[in-house]
């Protein structure tokens, strides 16, 4: 890898274990191998570094929301789509918070409007098929939320805890039994 690929996946590292509160542009050059002028010289600026970061970091959640919409019932993959939603988030709590702080902080993203995206044509399947039982904008909406809701969950759980899986499917059939119309549901 060259040297601003190594900082970009050394930064997506601390980002991962440390978060952005524990990130440092010192830290992220010892792990890339490189000094600080190679660091400004291809990001300008620390916050460019964390950008280029949350850009992969983003391409990476969005690759799983891709995945999830090749598949061929779009019920099945509304369901899929919101567990692999979660998943990132148990499997990167740290990152996850980083990233979507951003975003409430007013970034413009544009894999969170591609994911929209690919989730409101899913939900409009669903809806042409009469699946829904409501609008498709509330139905992105609230399937976004609690998709968000239980993913928050793995951020700010107790140090070596999780979430009890329980709690996460209560969350996950909550949301289809108000989205969906109930022969729906238990597709």
């Amino acid at each position: 890898m060259d040297a601003r690929s190594n900082l970009v996946a050394a930064a997506l590292k601390l980002l991962e274990t440390e978060g952005e509160g524990g990130f440092s542009t010192r830290a992220a050059c010892a792990m890339a191998g490189v000094t600080a002028p190679t660091l400004y010289h291809h990001f300008g600026t620390a916050d460019g570094l964390l950008s280029a970061a949350m850009d992969v970091a983003f391409a990476q959640f969005l690759d799983s929301k891709k995945k999830q919409a090749g598949v061929g019932d779009p019920v099945r993959a509304l369901k899929g789509g919101w567990v692999d939603y979660v998943a990132f988030a148990a499997a990167r709590p740290k990152l996850y918070a980083a990233m979507f702080a951003r975003y409430l902080q007013g970034a413009d993203i544009p894999a969170i409007r591609t994911a929209r995206g690919i989730l409101a044509r899913r939900l409009e399947t669903i809806d042409t098929a009469g699946g829904l039982a409501m609008t498709v904008a509330a139905a992105v909406d609230l399937t976004a939320a609690s998709a968000h809701a239980a993913a928050v969950l793995f951020v700010t759980a107790a140090p070596g805890t999780t979430p009890a899986p329980r709690t996460i499917a209560a969350l996950r059939d909550a949301a289809m039994a108000v989205i969906l119309k109930p022969a729906k549901v238990r597709a």
